[in-house]
C-alpha cells in the first residue's frame, strides 16, 4: 500500500504547537496597510488559532492528529504507553481467564 502524501502547501503555511493546536497567519496584512488603523494592523500581526472545524479539515490534508481553538486537551486521542499496551494486555487476559 503506497504512503500517504500530505499536503505540502498546508504543511508550508501552517506551524502546530506541541498541544496539537495550529497558527497560521491571518490575512489582509500583506499590503495595502495605509487606509488600515494601526489597532488593526497590530492585531493583524499576531499568528492566529484554527478553529475545531478546520482542524478536522487539516487532519484529512496531513494525516495527523490536531486540535482546533475551543477543543481542550483531552480531545485529542492519544496512543497508550507501551506500560499502559502491558496493562491492558494483563487486564484482558484476566478477564478472558475469568
Amino acid at each position: 500500500m503506497p504512503k500517504n502524501k500530505i499536503h505540502k502547501g498546508l504543511s508550508k503555511r501552517i506551524r502546530i504547537s506541541k498541544t496539537g493546536k495550529v497558527r497560521h497567519r491571518s490575512a489582509y496584512h500583506k499590503h495595502l496597510s495605509s487606509r488600515k488603523s494601526a489597532k488593526r494592523l497590530r492585531q493583524l500581526r499576531q499568528d492566529r488559532r484554527v478553529s475545531g472545524s478546520e482542524a478536522k479539515r487539516f487532519e484529512k490534508m496531513l494525516f495527523r492528529r490536531l486540535r482546533g481553538r475551543n477543543q481542550p486537551r483531552m480531545s485529542m486521542r492519544r496512543s497508550p504507553s507501551p506500560e499502559q499496551r502491558r496493562e491492558m494486555k494483563a487486564a484482558a487476559k484476566a478477564a478472558a481467564n475469568d
